[in-house]
């Protein structure tokens, strides 16, 4: 037999705090998207890009690279794949198990990286970092931290 538990409602305010932060994460990323348009990239590919970018000679597992993206695999494959055509990165065979492939940023996803990270740091700057008091940004910082390390 379940038992039923109470659910535990969120207060008026900490309702009004919680919509403020979906629709304030909903314009930073409607923001940055935007910004990131000119150079033909979105979000998603931008932050491909920043990962592989910082990898040893700019390749990482596929399975690596979702989780770092917080993507399913799916949607990486076929993001990875939309880039691919772009001439961004390409696919190769893992070395070590043939059944693995690894993203490898080209020459070309490097060049565009460099070409659209300073507007893309502004945009960052200009989208939160610029607007809230430093204080709250910190802030802001610790409680994702906290949230991140959430395991259930």
């Amino acid at each position: 037999m379940t038992t039923q538990v109470e659910p535990r409602w969120l207060s008026a305010e900490q309702q009004r705090i919680w919509r403020s932060f979906l629709n304030g994460v909903a314009r930073i990323n409607d923001r940055l998207d935007a910004e990131l348009r000119p150079f033909g990239l979105d979000l998603g590919e931008y932050e491909i890009l920043v990962h592989l970018s910082e990898c040893e000679r700019h390749m990482l597992r596929m399975s690596d690279l979702a989780e770092r993206v917080r993507q399913s695999r799916s949607r990486l494959t076929h993001t990875i794949s939309r880039m691919e055509s772009k001439g961004l990165v390409q696919r190769v065979a893992c070395p070590s198990d043939r059944r693995g492939v690894n993203a490898i940023m080209t020459p070309a996803g490097y060049r565009l990286l460099v070409d659209a990270a300073p507007s893309h740091v502004e945009s960052v700057r200009r989208a939160l970092v610029d607007r809230v008091d430093p204080d709250d940004f910190e802030a802001l910082g610790r409680a994702m931290e906290a949230v991140s390390r959430v395991t259930d």
